[in-house]
């Protein structure tokens, strides 16, 4: 395949190697002409470790080349990848003059073009950038999105030192787009490399750059705090991170990351207040364990404000406990967003089958008498009930009773979702998830 890249910086200079070296024809485009004397010399515009060997090699076999002129890169190829710079700005956005400057020039030149073009921005950009690339391309060339030209989200996951390896080893390759042939297209690029392909809505490819790097941040700084509590307690660190590592179950995997409301029962408040509590006695700051709860209450208060953008003032709560299959109420976050919304002057109903049930066995009477009484004369025997009396129902526990209750009872009023109910709920009229 013909091939353009345009900026030849760190992610453009080891594209240009890798695609040549997996047998494409790849022409490279930048402002400087240093970078492109380089690459026309055989030599990266990087150092990095192999892209030398790469750039000669394949600058040997005539497979790359680099230009300043875009006319020739464009016209002369059939997919364009997009690797310019997305510095940060002082107030912390993104500086796109680089990469919306490409897009007036590629307007122009494909005014010219006939046949259909395709657009891959490789660079880091923010959700909604491919969509207003596309909108300066029509209003400079006339042409239109989809017809004459295709964009699609191809964002990088390459680490500077192990860029070349990371580009022939990686986790996944991700691509948005809302044209199918020219993602196919571009997927293509990386059929032969030992990685899933996912092809998703282009917001989604846009942001995960940042998902994943802020995570990795979030990574380090943790990792970092812990090993600062341990220092204190002269406890070696590495080895308690090494055995924290061995959890793949839960610790390392994707158990625990779903959007969705507040974490609640009786180990994750108590075990994060006591490492908070361990880390304050032996001074040692811990903003980001610190913060952790501060977050988990903001949840609740935006289960609050999406609630009262409602305007309903009778309200019907499925699930009470912490979690679907317990009758577990401590720390419950249904129990706070509950008494909160009591506060306002809500009327509410609630059921929960488990807590029902344990309320009159007596296994968790003690803690309902002690600590909510008020909310147990608001427990009703039969979902129906609840469903006959709201004007809205917000779903907490995902317990199969409620889905299927959700799923074949015709509901004219609101659904609030706390769980992520299945996709048949999700597309009825009225349904709201918290943060999806």
């Amino acid at each position: 395949m013909n091939i353009s890249i345009f900026g030849l910086g760190y992610v453009g200079c080891v594209s240009l190697g890798c695609l040549a070296r997996n047998g494409h024809n790849v022409i490279g485009v930048d402002v400087s002409e240093t970078k492109v004397k380089q690459i026309n010399s055989g030599m990266p515009t990087i150092i990095e470790k192999d892209i030398d060997h790469i750039i000669r090699e394949e600058h040997n076999k005539c497979r790359i080349s680099a230009t300043t002129d875009y006319s020739k890169a464009i016209l002369e190829t059939d997919v364009s990848i997009i690797a310019v710079g997305t510095p940060s700005s002082n107030t912390g956005h993104l500086n796109l003059q680089y990469i919306f400057k490409v897009a007036e020039n590629f307007g122009r030149i494909l005014r010219t073009k006939d046949k259909f073009h395709i657009i891959a921005i490789r660079s880091t950009v923010l959700p909604g950038t491919s969509a207003k690339f596309a909108e300066i391309i029509e209003e400079f060339s006339g042409k239109k999105r989809n017809v004459d030209f295709a964009m699609v989200s191809n964002p990088e996951f390459l680490r500077e030192g192990t860029a070349v390896h990371d580009y022939y080893n990686p986790p996944l390759t991700l691509l948005g787009s809302d044209h199918p042939e020219a993602a196919e297209t571009v997927a293509s690029l990386y059929r032969q490399l030992p990685a899933e392909v996912v092809i998703t809505d282009v917001k989604v490819a846009e942001l995960m750059k940042y998902v994943n790097n802020t995570f990795h941040a979030l990574k380090v700084s943790f990792g970092n705090e812990i090993g600062n509590i341990c220092a204190a307690l002269n406890i070696d660190s590495h080895k308690v991170i090494d055995i924290f590592c061995k959890d793949k179950v839960l610790n390392i995997s994707p158990y625990y990351f779903k959007p969705g409301f507040a974490y609640g029962g009786s180990c994750l408040p108590k075990d994060l207040k006591g490492l908070q509590t361990l880390a304050h006695d032996h001074y040692v700051k811990t903003p980001l364990i610190e913060s952790i709860d501060k977050t988990n209450e903001l949840q609740i208060t935006r289960a609050v404000e999406v609630i009262q953008q409602t305007k309903k003032r009778k309200l019907g709560f499925l699930g009470l406990s912490f979690k679907a299959g317990t009758d577990d109420l401590r720390n419950s976050p249904a129990v706070t967003l509950i008494e909160t919304l009591l506060g306002k002057g809500y009327e509410i109903a609630i059921y929960d089958k488990n807590v029902h049930l344990s309320n009159l066995t007596g296994t968790n009477k003690e803690y309902i008498d002690t600590h909510i009484p008020h909310l147990s004369k608001l427990m009703k025997s039969q979902i129906s009930e609840v469903m006959r009396e709201s004007e809205l129902i917000i779903v907490n526990n995902k317990e199969k009773e409620y889905v299927d209750v959700l799923m074949n009872v015709e509901w004219e009023h609101p659904v609030i979702d706390m769980v992520r109910l299945p996709e048949d709920i999700r597309k009825k009229k009225n349904y709201k998830g918290i943060n999806w």
